[in-house]
C-alpha cells in the first residue's frame, strides 16, 4: 500500500516509481544489472493501458523515446553502461530538440563490455555526454532504494518542467539490493506541454521540433537558451547532503552507493576524534561548483572517494581551482570491487595525518 514501507529491490522500486510518476511510454532493451526494470514494466504498463515496447536495440529505444517525448507525454528508457554508449547520438538530438524524457542508467564495470559488477565508471558518460554539440544531461545519483524512488520522481518532474533529458545514475549494487522503502504518491505538479507538443495539427497551426538550424544566429540563440536552462536547474533543483561539515578539517566527497559507506567511515572517524565531514552531491550535473568551493575555503583538505579511478575528482578540482589552495587526495577502485567501511576509515586516518605532515599523494587500487 502507498505510504507504507515495503522491502523492495532497487530496480523494481525505480520501475514502480516511474508508474506512479505517470510514465506513459517505456522503451528498452535488456542488459544486466537493470533488466528487471523493463521486466517489471512489461507486465504493469499494458495492464494500465500504457505503452511498453521491447525495442530491437538500444539505438532503437532512444529514438523511440525521442518520438514519444516529442508528443509531450512522460517517457522513459533504462539501460547500462556500454549500452548507454549506443544511445549517445539520440541523447544529443533529444537535448538539442528540448524534449523531456528520463534515462535510467544502472552502471556496471567497464570499459568495453566490462562485467555486471557495480561500478561508478560512467560518471563522465552521464555528466559530460558522448554525443556531439553543446549540451548537458541533467543527472541525479541516488544512494539508497528510497532515493531511487524519490529521485525517479524528481527526474520526471525536472525533465517535464525544463524540457530536457534527465538521467537517474544508479549502479549495480543499488539496482539489485533490497531495502525497506516507501513508494508514495508523485509529489510534484503536472506540467502543461500543450503549447509545444506534437499532438496533431487539426484545428491549429503546425509545429515542428528539430535540432538542425540553418541560420547560425538562430542556432546560437537556441544553445545559449539551453545553457541558461541548466543554470536555472542548478539554482532551483539542486540536491545535496552535508554531514558533519561544520568545523571539519577534512571533508570526504563521494556520490551514489559508495557515499553511504563513506558516511559510515566518517561516523567512525568522528567517534575516534577526527574532525571529518562528508559532502555528497546528489545533482551531479550541473555540478554544484559553488558549494564545493565554499567548503574548500573552510577545510584543510579533501578526500574524494569513488568506485573508479577519478571521474568526479575532475569536477572537484575544477570547483576549487583559483579559490582554495588545499590538498585534494583521491582513493578509488575500478572494476566493481566494493570498499568496506574499515578500508575507507583507514584512508581517512592516513590522509588526516598527511594533512598535518604536509605530505600528499593519490591512490587508485
Amino acid at each position: 500500500m502507498k505510504n507504507e514501507k515495503e522491502l523492495l529491490k532497487g530496480n523494481y522500486a525505480i520501475a514502480q516509481a516511474a508508474i506512479e510518476a505517470g510514465c506513459q511510454s517505456y522503451f528498452g532493451y535488456p542488459i544486466t544489472p537493470q533488466s528487471e526494470i523493463g521486466e517489471y514494466l512489461s507486465t504493469k504498463m499494458p495492464e494500465m493501458g500504457r505503452a511498453f515496447v521491447a525495442a530491437e536495440s538500444e539505438v532503437a529505444a532512444i529514438n523511440m523515446l525521442l518520438g514519444a517525448g516529442s508528443t509531450g507525454v512522460k517517457a522513459m528508457t533504462s539501460s547500462s553502461s556500454c549500452a548507454v554508449s549506443l544511445m549517445q547520438e539520440g541523447l544529443s538530438f533529444i537535448a538539442g530538440d528540448e524534449i523531456p524524457c528520463v534515462l535510467v542508467s544502472v552502471m556496471r564495470a567497464g570499459p568495453g563490455l566490462g562485467y555486471i559488477y557495480p561500478s561508478q565508471g560512467d560518471y563522465l558518460q552521464a555528466t559530460k555526454g558522448g554525443g556531439n554539440g553543446d549540451y548537458k544531461i541533467v543527472t541525479y545519483a541516488p544512494n539508497s532504494v528510497q532515493e531511487c524512488i524519490d529521485l525517479t520522481y524528481k527526474c520526471f518532474y525536472v525533465s517535464q518542467k525544463y524540457r530536457t533529458p534527465v538521467c537517474l545514475l544508479a549502479d549495480g549494487m543499488l539496482g539489485q539490493m533490497m531495502e525497506p522503502a516507501v513508494v508514495g504518491e508523485y509529489p510534484y505538479e503536472e506540467i502543461d506541454q500543450s503549447s509545444w507538443a506534437l499532438d496533431g495539427a487539426k484545428d491549429r497551426e503546425p509545429r515542428h521540433i528539430a535540432s538542425i538550424e540553418r541560420d547560425q544566429e538562430t542556432l546560437k540563440t537556441r544553445v545559449v537558451k539551453i545553457f541558461e536552462k541548466y543554470n536555472r536547474i542548478l539554482e532551483n533543483e539542486n540536491i545535496f547532503e552535508k554531514y558533519e561539515i561544520d568545523g571539519a578539517k577534512l571533508v570526504i566527497t563521494a556520490f551514489g552507493s559508495i557515499a553511504r559507506i563513506a558516511k559510515a567511515a566518517v561516523k567512525m572517524a568522528r567517534k575516534n576524534g577526527l574532525k571529518v565531514g562528508l559532502f555528497r552531491p546528489i545533482l551531479l550535473n550541473p555540478f554544484p561548483e559553488k558549494i564545493v568551493a565554499e567548503i574548500a575555503q573552510k577545510v584543510d583538505g579533501i578526500l574524494d572517494i569513488e568506485l573508479n579511478c577519478g571521474q568526479m575528482l575532475q569536477d572537484i578540482k575544477a570547483s576549487i581551482a583559483g579559490v582554495a589552495s588545499i590538498p585534494i587526495e583521491f582513493y578509488g577502485r575500478p572494476a566493481g570491487v566494493m570498499m568496506t567501511v574499515e578500508e575507507i576509515y583507514k584512508q581517512i586516518e592516513n590522509v588526516y595525518k598527511k594533512i598535518v605532515e604536509k605530505n600528499y599523494g593519490t591512490a587508485c587500487i
